[in-house]
C-alpha cells in the first residue's frame, strides 16, 4: 500500500480536503441529516424538527419549482480546491443564446457524477463567464429532496428535482436563459463507470428529447471526458450474477449500488477518494428544436437519432485529445 508523503503542499492537502467533504456529503450526510431529525424530535429540542417539519411541509414543491439557488454557495472557494484536485475543465465549443432555454444531456453519469457538479452546480469551471446569461439547473433522483435539512443545501446549488415536471417548470415558467441538464444514463449507468468504458445508456432514453420537443427547447448534447477514470469497480457484466442483485436493488431503492473504490486520503491504493484523473466536460453546439406540443413517438425517434449523431461527433472530434484510440467509439444501448 503506498502512502502520500509527509510533505505534501498545503495546496493538496486543501484539495483532498474539499473532495472529501463532496464525497461524504452524498454518501453519508443524508443519512446523518435524518438522524438528526429524529434524535432532536425525541429530546428537549423537539421543536427544532417540529418547525422544520411544517417548513418542509410548505416547501414540499419546491425542487420541482427551480429549485432555491444561492450564488454564494455556488461560489463557495472549496469548490476550487475540488476542482483543482482533479483537474476540471469547462469547454465551450459554441455559443449559447440567452434569450433561448436549453436541454442540455450530459454523458456519461460515472460513479457520482463528478464533472456534472462542478460545471454545473457550482462556478469553479467558470460556467457564468463561458455561458453569460445562461442559468443552469441539474436535475438529481428526487429522494435527496426527502431528506431534511440536506435538501436545502443542494437546492442551493442550483440543483432540481428529476420529475418531468419539474423541467417543464423550468422551461416554461422560469423565462429564458435556463439550461435543464439531464444525466441522461443516470444511476443504471453508473454499473457501467470504469476506466477505458464508453457505454452510454441512450438508446432507449428518449424522454430528454420529448421534453424538449414540447418546449421548443434547443438540445445541447455534454461530454464529460475522465469522469468514468475516476474510479475503479468490480466487475458485473450484464447477466451476471452481481449485476442481476445491482438491478433488483436498484429497482427497490431507486438508485444504483456500484461496488466502487479509488484512493484513500493519506494512501493512494485504496478508499472512496476518486483517483486524481484530469475531467474536462465539453459542452456541443445547441441542436435546434422545433417547438411541438404533441410529438409523435416518430418525431420523437427523428431527433433521438440527430442527437445521438450529434453526441458521436462531439466524442469523435474530441478523443484523439484525451489520448482514446482512434477505433474506440461511443458503445450506446
Amino acid at each position: 500500500m503506498k502512502f502520500a508523503p509527509l510533505s505534501v503542499p498545503w495546496e493538496r492537502r486543501l484539495q483532498t480536503f474539499a473532495v472529501l467533504h463532496w464525497v461524504f456529503n452524498f454518501l453519508v450526510v443524508a443519512q446523518i441529516c435524518v438522524v438528526i431529525f429524529i434524535v432532536l424530535l425525541f429530546s428537549r429540542f423537539w421543536f427544532i424538527s417540529f418547525l422544520y417539519g411544517i417548513w418542509l411541509y410548505l416547501d414540499w414543491d419546491k425542487p420541482r419549482q427551480g429549485g432555491r439557488r444561492f450564488n454564494s454557495v455556488r461560489n463557495w472557494r472549496i469548490w476550487n480546491h475540488m476542482k483543482n484536485y482533479f483537474p476540471a475543465l469547462l469547454v465551450k465549443t459554441a455559443d449559447l443564446d440567452p434569450s433561448r432555454n436549453y436541454v442540455a444531456a450530459f454523458h456519461p453519469h460515472g460513479v457520482l457524477a463528478a464533472g456534472a457538479f462542478l460545471s454545473l452546480a457550482t462556478e469553479s469551471t467558470g460556467f457564468s463567464s463561458i455561458f453569460p446569461g445562461i442559468c443552469p439547473f441539474l436535475m438529481v433522483l428526487n429522494f435527496w429532496f426527502h431528506t431534511p435539512f440536506f435538501r436545502d443545501y443542494i437546492m442551493s446549488a442550483g440543483l432540481v428535482s428529476s420529475d418531468k415536471s419539474s423541467g417543464a417548470y423550468i422551461l416554461k415558467k422560469k423565462g429564458v436563459g435556463n439550461l435543464l441538464a439531464i444525466i441522461i444514463g443516470g444511476a443504471q449507468e453508473a454499473l457501467d463507470a470504469r476506466p477505458g468504458a464508453f457505454r452510454l445508456l441512450l438508446k432507449n432514453r428518449k424522454g430528454f428529447i420529448r421534453l424538449a420537443l414540447e418546449n421548443g427547447a434547443a438540445l445541447v448534447p455534454i461530454f464529460s471526458f475522465g469522469e468514468n477514470d475516476l474510479y475503479k469497480q468490480v466487475s458485473n457484466p450484464p447477466g451476471s450474477w452481481l449485476r442481476s442483485v445491482q438491478n433488483k436493488l436498484q429497482k427497490i431503492m431507486g438508485f444504483s449500488l456500484p461496488l466502487f473504490h479509488g484512493r484513500g486520503v493519506f494512501q493512494y491504493s485504496l478508499g472512496l477518494m476518486p483517483f486524481r484523473q484530469p475531467i474536462t466536460t465539453i459542452v456541443g453546439k445547441p441542436i435546434e428544436v422545433q417547438q411541438i406540443m404533441n410529438p409523435s413517438e416518430e418525431e420523437v425517434s427523428q431527433l433521438h437519432q440527430k442527437y445521438i449523431k450529434e453526441l458521436c461527433n462531439l466524442f469523435e472530434a474530441h478523443k484523439l485529445k484525451f489520448n482514446i484510440p482512434a477505433d474506440q467509439h461511443l458503445e450506446i444501448i
